[in-house]
């Protein structure tokens, strides 16, 4: 299953973990998402967002711009 992309670069706290929610809210469990920011605060605030709501952060890492989080809902 191809992960969906989700460009949240630009955007700064809170607005990352809220778009991020709302997205995997209408997706199916096991689905893949790979969210691209630029916000600092995002390499605390997404581990800590899957931990709270029970997905599954499978890698992190660092970008030009940024953090990349690919996540699998649960």
């Amino acid at each position: 299953m191809n992960p969906v992309l989700y460009d949240l670069r630009g955007l700064k706290c809170p607005l990352p973990v809220m778009k991020t929610r709302r997205k995997l809210a209408a997706m199916p469990a096991g689905a893949l998402i790979q969210v691209d920011t630029t916000d600092p605060l995002a390499v605390i605030d997404m581990p800590h967002f899957c931990n709270e709501d029970g997905h599954e952060l499978v890698e992190t890492a660092k970008t030009e711009s940024g953090h990349r989080f690919l996540i699998r809902k649960r």
